[in-house]
């Protein structure tokens, strides 16, 4: 991945356009997040344990969750609840940037289509997605749901990219290690301009 270099005066052409989709794109995530919102009378402070998620009321929602919660399953549902939240962390960060798209599902299925070459790999890797393991699901359900309510801490500063620790992609040489939680790294990246 390459550096993003800004230089002062320097428009790109179609920067209006550019701007003006990215704000539609951020009106209908915020959309899309209040029809998923799930309504709670008091908010419960996150505990990152097994039984902390077990005691909550089943997720709902819609898209975003849903394309959430996938990803959390076949990305990290054999990690620690905390590590879970870490990587729907990530995922909610990237929505956040303008780097890229607005919503849940348009970061997980970013580069899907093309085999090996999106941003999750179980989105492109050529095997159908099967949900075998029910709980599993019901729990990242549920840590998705939380993550989507703005209810969970900051784990990862700011972090929009994870590998695990069997893995050391090029890139993570040139971005920011933030956290290290279960078998994931954490990073953010490493913003270079023309003043530095």
């Amino acid at each position: 991945m390459g550096f993003f270099v800004a230089e002062p005066g320097m428009a790109r052409q179609g920067d209006q356009t550019e701007k003006k989709m990215s704000k539609d794109l951020e009106a209908v995530t915020v959309r899309r997040m209040r029809e998923t919102a799930f309504a709670v009378e008091k908010s419960v402070p996150v505990e990152f344990s097994r039984d902390w998620l077990d005691s909550q009321p089943k997720a709902q929602g819609g898209d975003e969750l849903r394309c959430l919660a996938e990803a959390l399953y076949f990305e990290a549902r054999g990690e620690t609840v905390k590590g879970q939240f870490a990587v729907a962390e990530v995922i909610l960060n990237r929505v956040k940037s303008e780097r890229f798209p607005g919503s849940a599902c348009g970061v997980i299925n970013q580069g899907t289509g093309k085999k090996y070459q999106c941003q999750f790999t179980y989105t492109c890797d050529g095997h159908k997605e099967i949900i075998a393991e029910p709980r599993a699901y019901d729990r990242v359900s549920k840590v998705a749901r939380a993550a989507l309510n703005g209810d969970a801490p900051d784990l990862t500063e700011g972090a929009t990219h994870y590998h695990t620790t069997a893995v050391n992609p090029r890139w993570s040489r040139v971005y920011t290690k933030t956290a290290a939680i279960g078998d994931h790294i954490f990073y953010r990246h490493t913003w270079r301009t023309a003043s530095n």
